[in-house]
């Protein structure tokens, strides 16, 4: 009998390998999971959000997901997927990144005690910061062999032609402690389920296999796909980095545009794995989109669904007004409600040039501006000719040679916008 969770994820395109008798046990009644999240950063990115998302459909099924934050694993660093071994965190990092990563998960998943299925919070130090290496090695690393752990795709690749530095003791131990942590939870969490990347199938078969050699239980594991583009480039990275969930390192505004710039092909994917919309409604935006491509339908609904998910509708609603005021649709009063990262991530790249907030006691003259300080044209006489052919705007609004700036101008009492035509801009900064 089909299982409805694993069903949910295959049709969304997110299950990749299940261990054999996996549905069955998923069937049997409510139960718990756990996948974890490595804390290199206090701040998760969008590539986090695949397995968040796993967690809250399995919490919507009715059973109780458990996120690990890797504060002990985390010193080591997993060797799944790298072919170089990455720097260690020293204490206090960790732990800012731990607490910044245990915030952002609880945006997404209901903790309550209230709730039938709440999910848990759990860092892996907590049980491994007083485990000497004597008493692993007899407990745990007894139970599992080198030849075993040789096996693994992971150690494999770092062992072989593709890496250049091999791998360490520290890092060939990674699989053994993410084991002892299914084992932990397993005991101590009636934990009976592992979920993560593709990557991780062989450290989570690790976890199972422990499970079995030294409680005797039985233990399982599901897998997701890792996320791909259709034009080769890798998923949640733009030329500035990694996109993040943490609004301070991502504004809502270049997150919004980073689904908006899908293409269909990738959005056909997107908005199965990152939206919460039924296979009816994801089936009839697809054909929609198809008639009508030009108007970006599947890009639009990801990029809404996905922004009031991880920051608010307040700030799709600011990222929206901030992506309509390049196409020349907004007014005035919506360039005044941009806050000043938006603002300043709107116009990346744009010319600037500072002034003296003191000139606007006087109010500064438009040609001034234009022509002087904000050597926006090159001369006086260029700017009056500009004015007279009414191709001049100030933050939005068309403007006349008797046009004078005033503090009431200023954007975030600090900027002014000027435009002249449809896309030549300059920014006046009021220091």
């Amino acid at each position: 009998m089909r299982n409805t969770f694993v069903e949910e994820l295959e049709w969304r395109g997110m299950l990749h390998d299940i261990m054999p008798e996996t549905e069955n046990h998923l069937n049997q009644g409510p139960t718990s999971a756990y996948i974890g999240f490595d804390p290199t950063s206090d701040s998760l990115h969008i590539g986090s959000l695949v397995q968040i998302l796993i967690l809250m459909h399995f919490q919507r099924a009715g059973h109780q997901p458990i996120a690990l934050v890797g504060g002990a694993t985390g010193m080591i660093g997993d060797p799944s997927g790298k072919s170089d071994e990455r720097n260690l965190l020293d204490s206090a990092a960790l732990e800012k990144n731990v607490a910044g990563i245990k915030a952002q998960l609880e945006r997404f998943l209901d903790f309550s005690s209230s709730n039938q299925n709440p999910a848990i919070l759990v860092n892996n130090f907590d049980w491994m910061k007083d485990y000497s290496l004597i008493d692993f090695s007899r407990d745990i690393g007894k139970h599992i062999t080198v030849n075993y752990m040789m096996a693994k795709d992971s150690v494999k690749k770092r062992l072989g032609s593709e890496s250049q530095v091999g791998m360490s003791f520290t890092e060939f131990t990674y699989q053994l402690l993410q084991g002892y942590d299914f084992l932990h939870l397993y005991q101590n969490y009636n934990c009976t389920l592992q979920m993560g990347g593709s990557d991780q199938w062989g450290n989570i078969t690790t976890g199972t296999e422990l499970v079995r050699r030294k409680a005797g239980g039985k233990a399982y594991a599901i897998t997701c796909p890792l996320i791909t583009k259709a034009d080769g480039t890798k998923f949640g990275k733009t030329e500035g980095g990694n996109i993040w969930l943490d609004k301070n390192r991502t504004s809502p505004y270049k997150f919004y545009q980073y689904w908006l710039n899908a293409s269909d092909a990738d959005a056909e994917n997107y908005i199965k794995i990152f939206t919460f919309l039924t296979k009816e409604e994801i089936d009839a935006l697809i054909e929609e989109h198809k008639e009508t491509p030009h108007l970006r339908l599947l890009q639009k609904r990801i990029a809404e669904e996905v922004t009031v998910l991880v920051h608010s509708k307040e700030d799709l609603a600011n990222a929206q007004r901030a992506s309509q005021i390049l196409f020349g649709k907004s007014t005035s009063e919506d360039l005044m409600q941009l806050d000043n990262a938006t603002f300043l991530d709107v116009f990346d790249g744009v010319p600037q040039a500072q002034m003296d907030k003191s000139a606007l006691a006087d109010e500064v003259e438009i040609i001034s501006a234009l022509a002087g300080e904000g050597k926006l044209l090159k001369s006086n006489g260029e700017a009056r000719r500009a004015l007279k052919e009414n191709s001049i705007s100030v933050n939005k609004t068309k403007v006349s040679d008797q046009k004078k700036i005033t503090a009431k101008d200023l954007i975030n009492d600090r900027y002014i916008l000027l435009q002249r035509g449809k896309k030549s801009y300059f920014i006046l900064e009021f220091v």
